[in-house]
């Protein structure tokens, strides 16, 4: 197999990032090359190029479709295949509901050694409407070569911006923003060529536009990010003006509530810098999850779909069985979305979370929601938490010592080891583990089942529609002996 080879394909198998996987007989060696394929689906016939060849394997440029699946449907969006953000929009939402569970419980197998876990998982909830369901984007923003300002998406792998005037995930009054702030953005540019960061360069002012929405408050708030300190005076009055001129134009009872500029002036691949300057109104907006109101920062960790995070938030409420009297930790708590959210069935609830800022929202959500039992530390969950257990266990608290319920929900990466040995340590009786990678969520449940934790019951949930990505819900009980 060389470059550029060309060959005839059937599609049997799905990738962990969703693309297709064919495979070609290598008879000459006896064995079988693996051939990974974007925008390919099981059942496809495609006629496939060779662009990259490994050992064993090689990546595919899917050229033409012989045979499509029965499973390929017609993506919404025009810009699907191009656009990194819906990696799977031509493959039918009842087929990509498969694939995640399926793929949830290839990992609990595979990795974390639970032959049982189809009897154990409940099975997947998917979204009634899967589409538009983001309350939060990140637009990145660039020059093409003829000098058109290009907002948009990454396409995959690439800081290459896909150029788009419609989202088909995104809340709908992002397609006004987009729109108006293209408009002011041109304008703008016209004047300073300087105006637009070059990525290559690390010159140019404005890198994204972050916008989030409250689907409940239908509050709005609109973020540019820029690399620098400021915005002239009447730039940042036209960036109002159609910030409010976007969202008049969409109604629907939307309205702006703040506008404000993160400096990020490193030369990064982050997103967002640490500090923002507020330009107009509030520099948050409030949200619903349930009956509990959270104020959401632009530096915030909050779930991106409101109508499936409540479906989530509910299910690790109801494995963790609360009876009124527990203590609870919440590790990797962000704003207090679990914490808050538990509160009122529990006796007292700890959350950690490392941003500064999301641990002063949380601190400021259980105040307006009279919430009194809830306790948050700023810090490195892998860090804090064993560093205060071991200064409460010379002060001998068993309360906090020995927590009746953990609940973790980390980042892609997982839990550090020192942190699973400090929860083993603390030996609660349920662990409820929130997961957004199937593969360190099945690691990590690994390493707890060899100190003395099984799981018991497995929740799958989609709130990542048209993308590889899947949330999941553990419930695991102590059985045996904590090592340590």
């Amino acid at each position: 197999m060389n470059k550029n080879d060309i060959y005839e394909i059937q599609i049997d198998d799905i990738g962990n990032d969703g693309e297709g996987i064919g495979h070609i007989a290598d008879r000459q060696n006896g064995r079988c090359f693996a051939v990974f394929v974007k925008d390919a689906i099981v059942g496809d016939v495609a006629e496939v190029k060779i662009i990259k060849v490994k050992k064993s394997y090689a990546y595919g440029r899917l050229m033409r479709l012989i045979k499509p699946s029965s499973h390929r449907v017609e993506a919404v969006c025009k810009n699907a295949r191009a656009c990194g953000g819906c990696s799977l929009m031509h493959m039918s939402y009842e087929r990509q509901l498969r694939y995640k569970l399926d793929k949830v419980k290839s990992c609990m197998k595979r990795i974390g050694g639970i032959e049982n876990a189809d009897d154990l998982c409940e099975g997947i909830y998917g979204m009634d409407e899967p589409y538009h369901f983001r309350n939060k984007m990140q637009f990145p923003v660039g020059v093409d070569k003829d000098g058109n300002i290009k907002i948009g998406f990454y396409a995959t792998h690439t800081h290459s911006i896909v150029d788009l005037d419609s989202c088909a995930i995104a809340h709908p009054v992002n397609d006004y923003i987009v729109k108006h702030l293209r408009s002011w953005l041109e304008k703008w540019y016209k004047q300073n060529k300087n105006l637009i960061y070059q990525e290559e360069s690390h010159t140019g002012l404005v890198r994204h536009i972050l916008t989030r929405v409250g689907f409940k408050t239908k509050e709005l708030m609109v973020c540019l990010v820029i690399n620098g300190t400021g915005l002239d005076k009447s730039c940042r009055e036209e960036l109002v003006a159609a910030v409010k001129a976007a969202t008049n134009e969409y109604g629907n009872g939307i309205k702006v509530t703040g506008i404000s500029l993160n400096f990020n002036t490193e030369k990064t691949n982050r997103i967002l810098g640490d500090t923002c300057a507020t330009v107009y109104g509030q520099d948050y907006i409030t949200d619903y999850i349930g009956d509990v109101s959270f104020r959401i920062s632009p530096l915030s960790f909050y779930q991106v779909n409101p109508v499936q995070t409540e479906k989530l938030y509910s299910k690790a409420i109801e494995y963790a069985d609360l009876k009124g009297d527990e203590t609870v930790w919440d590790l990797y708590c962000g704003i207090g979305t679990i914490s808050l959210s538990l509160a009122g069935h529990v006796k007292q609830v700890y959350g950690v979370e490392i941003v500064p800022q999301a641990i002063e929202d949380a601190k400021i959500n259980a105040k307006i929601n009279n919430i009194e039992n809830a306790t948050f530390f700023c810090g490195k969950a892998e860090e804090l938490v064993p560093k205060f257990y071991e200064r409460q266990a010379e002060n001998t608290d068993t309360a906090l010592l020995h927590p009746d319920v953990i609940i973790v929900d980390p980042p892609r990466k997982g839990c550090d080891s020192v942190l699973l040995d400090t929860i083993l340590k603390a030996s609660p009786d349920r662990l409820v583990y929130v997961s957004c990678d199937p593969a360190t969520l099945a690691r990590d449940i690994k390493y707890l089942g060899e100190g003395g934790y099984t799981p018991d019951k497995i929740a799958v949930y989609d709130q990542f529609g048209h993308s590889g990505h899947v949330e999941t819900v553990v419930l695991m009980s102590k059985v045996n002996t904590v090592k340590g």
